[in-house]
């Protein structure tokens, strides 16, 4: 009998644990489609470029649209009360990577401990596809290794880039997406010809551009207006990479692995329905699937996005207290822009 009771204990408290961590991510089931049987993981936790918006409006799309299952991963507060961006040792949930076909991450300078880090490695050393988005070139900082790979090496050996510079002038220059003539054919350039977004183009400097395939190239923009025009002259000669493959190798030395970068991905960026149709077809290419002649990229639910910027408010997030489900199937969350926002008026608001 004391046996038998130990192992009903045992087993409350693992489905204790396992409650716990189910309430930090958000599920969304796939329903029929393409992609029905293949699960997606979608990494938010940025100081700036809002991914905790961003993320779940693409998995909305990939789960309802295409059948992917689709799970969001947010950064937490230090108690684990409420998502917090700005913590970034706040990662929680990574164990979600366990048996995942595809990583869509878009994180900024994140310290996970090393029980979550061990996800990653044991999810790169698979051989499985990553899609990075923006901040993923210096998705992590700190001391901590991925099997051989530092934190801050993740860029360059995952996506092949790290962070270099701002190209454009922050909040004042936006980018506007060229393909590149080479490479003008690929199928996840499908359907996508007229990709803009108001955060400035990145500086590209790493790229080994005789094996990494360049599918598109940013060209500075003179304002943030989606009708802005090019920039004349040597800020855009050459044109930055903007988006692009690239093969990795595992932290264990043997594994190897594709992935999709692009530096654009600000949640404001993501008002352009190309972007958002590079991204899906990036998944559709990275999991084997034959990418649609014009992916449905409407969104499942209004999409109110936040402007881009550091928020420095210790209680912004307390206050807002985002907790997963309020990112849910037919919910649309919506939070101020930061002090010193621009003025930015291409991209739906709610009414009041």
């Amino acid at each position: 009998m004391k046996c038998l009771a130990s192992l009903f204990v045992s087993a409350v408290i693992l489905a204790s644990v396992s409650s716990a961590d189910d309430a930090k991510v958000l599920r969304l089931p796939g329903l029929d489609g393409p992609g029905k049987g293949k699960k997606v993981v979608l990494i938010a936790g940025d100081e700036e470029y809002r991914t905790e918006e961003s993320m779940p409006m693409l998995g909305k799309i990939l789960s309802q649209n295409y059948g992917f299952d689709c799970v969001v991963v947010f950064s937490w507060d230090k108690a684990g009360k409420y998502i917090d961006p700005n913590n970034q040792e706040g990662l929680r949930g990574l164990s979600e990577l366990k048996g995942a076909d595809l990583m869509i991450i878009g994180t900024r300078f994140r310290k996970p401990d090393a029980e979550q880090a061990q996800y990653i490695v044991d999810y790169l050393n698979s051989g499985q596809p990553v899609i990075g988005i923006r901040t993923a070139t210096h998705a992590f900082n700190g001391d901590g290794k991925f099997g051989k790979i530092p934190y801050g090496k993740w860029g360059r050996e995952i996506l092949g880039e790290q962070w270099v510079s701002h190209h454009g002038a922050h909040k004042k220059q936006g980018a506007r997406a060229v393909v590149d003539i080479e490479n003008s054919v690929h199928s996840i350039l499908r359907g996508v010809s007229d990709v803009f977004g108001p955060s400035d183009v990145y500086g590209v400097k790493h790229l080994d551009e005789e094996n990494d395939i360049v599918l598109l190239r940013g060209a500075v923009t003179e304002s943030l207006a989606p009708d802005s025009s090019i920039v004349k002259g040597p800020q855009n000669e050459p044109m930055q990479a903007l988006a692009w493959l690239h093969n990795y190798v595992g932290p264990n030395g043997a594994a190897q692995g594709q992935s999709f970068c692009t530096t654009m991905g600000a949640s404001v960026d993501l008002v352009n329905p190309d972007l958002r149709r590079l991204l899906v077809n990036a998944a559709f290419y990275l999991t084997g699937l034959d990418i649609p002649m014009e992916a449905d990229v409407d969104y499942v639910d209004p999409f109110y996005p936040s402007f881009f910027g550091f928020i420095k408010d210790p209680n912004w997030y307390k206050d807002l207290d985002y907790q997963p489900e309020d990112f849910g199937l037919g919910k649309t969350p919506h939070s101020p822009d930061p002090k010193g926002s621009p003025e930015w008026n291409f991209r739906d608001k709610p009414s009041q």
